[in-house]
């Protein structure tokens, strides 16, 4: 929660990648240095994560884009009602599976939410598993049980059901996209593709791009310019403060491929 304030904050929700991962107790440089911009911040172990059992991983097998969306929208829920959240000021925020959270979220919950952050996020489950390299054999076989097989044509309709690209019609709400050029898990095309429609459907949309970078971002300048760019997005669409751009973005290789007057700094 941000300090002197425990009600009604604007919320913003982090969703920890993986999925097969886990948030824990403990210092986040991101989770503190959001409720110092005045955001309250909620992270969700929704079914699927790590540390509870394997009952409790196995709940997320083919609920991708499903019941794993239902426990964050549920926590968004607590918090409303709690009296923690401004339901007209809520975001979400992701990276690698938290990005694909971020896009079905706009899909699925655009009353819910008010604008959504995507680091990296698959948005074509077909083209997601397609990526996955030889070396991650093991990984494949894995993500071919909880998600479905494309080799079968229900393996194929499901993945396409569940993947965001295909319901971008219904996403509605303010969208900045980060990605790295470089990712060999993510196509940035998948990342495109999203900003594209949304641009013809003039939703606003923004899209930056990191052409050194792969699935995570991790040169300090180019960090400290997309976390630059989250700070004007949030403060624009929830409210809270933020710091003028300055030279956050010097030394970076950000690029803003679609959408830069969205935020005004950056136009």
């Amino acid at each position: 929660l941000p300090a002197g304030r425990a009600r009604r904050s604007p919320l913003v929700v982090v969703v920890h990648g993986g999925p097969y991962d886990r948030d824990a107790w403990g210092f986040s440089p991101l989770h503190q240095w959001l409720a110092s911009r005045g955001y309250a911040v909620l992270s969700v172990n929704f079914r699927g994560s790590t540390g509870f059992g394997k009952a409790f991983t196995n709940a997320a097998d083919r609920e991708w884009g499903g019941r794993m969306q239902d426990d964050l929208d549920d926590g968004v829920a607590w918090a409303v009602k709690e009296g923690i959240a401004d339901p007209d000021r809520v975001g979400l925020f992701g990276a690698s599976y938290g990005g694909y959270a971020a896009l079905m979220a706009a899909a699925r919950s655009p009353d819910l939410y008010n604008c959504f952050i995507d680091i990296c996020g698959p948005s074509d489950l077909l083209s997601f598993i397609a990526r996955i390299p030889p070396y991650w054999h093991s990984w494949f076989a894995m993500i071919l049980r909880r998600l479905a097989d494309p080799a079968t044509m229900e393996g194929r309709k499901w993945l396409q059901e569940r993947s965001p690209l295909v319901h971008v019609e219904q996403m509605i709400r303010p969208m900045l996209i980060a990605q790295g050029l470089r990712d060999v898990r993510v196509s940035p095309a998948e990342s495109r593709n999203v900003a594209h429609a949304l641009l013809r459907r003039n939703v606003p949309v923004t899209l930056v791009t990191f052409p050194d970078e792969g699935h995570f971002l991790v040169g300090q300048r180019n960090r400290i310019a997309l976390m630059a760019v989250v700070e004007q997005f949030l403060a624009c669409h929830l409210g809270g403060s933020h710091e003028l751009l300055g030279d956050d973005l010097q030394g970076s290789s950000l690029t803003v491929e679609i959408g830069g007057e969205w935020l005004r700094p950056l136009s």
